[in-house]
């Protein structure tokens, strides 16, 4: 049996975000093969935060630049590590190395940061963004050096394998393409969900301590909603979201039917009880869990290439993909009032879980992964030089910085 140690940046709030999904999904794909589980963070654990130990999972609190770490390693002895970004294994992933040498080490990307942050920029200087941007992005020096310097990467998105392996350059045998993933006896046709007349209103979801879920609705109320409402005299929308921030509260507005709700305490439950599902999203990486969450319910999405990217293409989607402000409004507003329209959209969002994401597909493939890599390791290390030249430049950067910091600690 595998002793795993995940370290996180922060504790998996699965009902908050994405990436809290993703994280219990890992937990429970190690569970399922009998590893025991250890989880540990730098972080304070929050009011929403999962309650990992009554799932069998041991957790700890940890500190950076600090040598109670490689105690705490050399105590536990993990065959396999987990870092749940590339920040974290910056961290932690050379003293891994010097206390653990044969623990597998695997880093979580949950997105490719460094794109969101191209993608993001670009946005706010007002050009288009491109692949070639990724290129000059000092993230994308120090995310894809953490790629490297793993065993292997989990990437959640076949857009960003892509871009890896096709303009980036990285070897297949450091990559796994482990999406989002479903129980489809949950998200059938079949599954008790209202129908286009049981349900009524919008609704917009998303964690506001993601920037681009906080462009989305302020786009949407500035732009997007207005020209709804021109069209749907009486039309509402209700947003939701964990953390939001006065600005995002200062939104809500009776009159024009924005209601601005805040965290939900079951995004499923909100999110089948509206007609249609609206993420306007500018900017971005990774798959998007809100429109898994709009699949899964039956409501169609109305969203953007950067929301469906990963998910499905243009010609295929769950519900109407579009960039322009006014074209957004047209399609949101076609939708809500067709219901052959709208019946189709729920039924491709149906066949896109099915085809793509269904759990059966991918249950095994993390395990599979560990196996090979476990069985190879020595020759996989030898063959991948250039994470060994980066290992070996970290501890000669890196690890002397924390050393520095760990001197000036004790002294102050």
């Amino acid at each position: 049996m595998s002793n795993v140690l995940i370290i996180g940046k922060v504790w998996p709030e699965s009902q908050s975000s994405a990436a809290g999904t993703r994280m219990m999904q890992l937990i429970e794909m190690l569970r399922s093969a009998g590893c025991e589980i250890n989880f540990a963070s730098t972080a304070a654990r929050g009011n929403y935060s999962e309650q990992l130990e009554d799932i069998g999972i041991n957790v700890f609190s940890i500190e950076v630049n600090h040598p109670g770490f490689d105690e705490f390693l050399r105590t536990l002895k993990p065959d396999i590590v987990i870092f749940d970004r590339f920040t974290t294994e910056e961290q932690f992933g050379w003293r891994v190395a010097e206390q653990c040498p044969d623990a597998i080490r695997i880093l979580d990307t949950e997105d490719l940061h460094c794109l969101r942050a191209a993608r993001t920029k670009a946005f706010k200087a007002g050009y288009a963004f491109s692949i070639d941007n990724l290129l000059t992005e000092e993230i994308a020096f120090r995310e894809i050096a953490s790629l490297l310097r793993s065993d292997f990467s989990i990437i959640i998105s076949d857009f960003e394998m892509n871009i890896l392996t096709e303009h980036l350059g990285i070897d297949h045998s450091l990559l796994l393409y482990l999406p989002l993933t479903y129980n489809l006896k949950s998200v059938s046709p079949e599954k008790d969900v209202p129908d286009f007349d049981e349900r009524t209103g919008f609704i917009s979801i998303g964690n506001f301590l993601h920037e681009p879920n906080v462009d989305a609705v302020q786009y949407l109320k500035a732009e997007i909603w207005p020209c709804i409402r021109m069209k749907l005299k009486n039309a509402e929308i209700n947003i939701f979201g964990a953390y939001p921030s006065q600005k995002i509260l200062q939104l809500h507005n009776e009159k024009e039917g924005f209601y601005v709700k805040g965290r939900a305490a079951n995004a499923l439950e909100v999110m089948k009880k509206a007609r249609v599902h609206l993420a306007p999203l500018r900017f971005g990486a990774g798959l998007k869990g809100k429109i898994f969450d709009a699949m899964q319910t039956g409501t169609p999405s109305v969203t953007t290439p950067i929301g469906i990217e990963g998910i499905s293409n243009t010609h295929f989607a769950p519900g109407r993909i579009e960039d322009d402000a006014r074209l957004f409004a047209d399609a949101a507003v076609s939708l809500y009032k067709n219901k052959t329209q709208w019946t189709t959209a729920q039924q491709n969002g149906f066949q896109i879980l099915t085809e793509r994401f269904d759990h059966l597909q991918f249950e095994s493939a993390l395990i599979n992964k560990i196996d090979s890599v476990r069985n190879t390791l020595h020759k996989h290390r030898i063959k991948n030089f250039t994470g060994s030249m980066l290992r070996h430049h970290q501890n000669a950067s890196t690890k002397y910085m924390s050393k520095w910091i760990e001197a000036k600690n004790r002294l102050s």
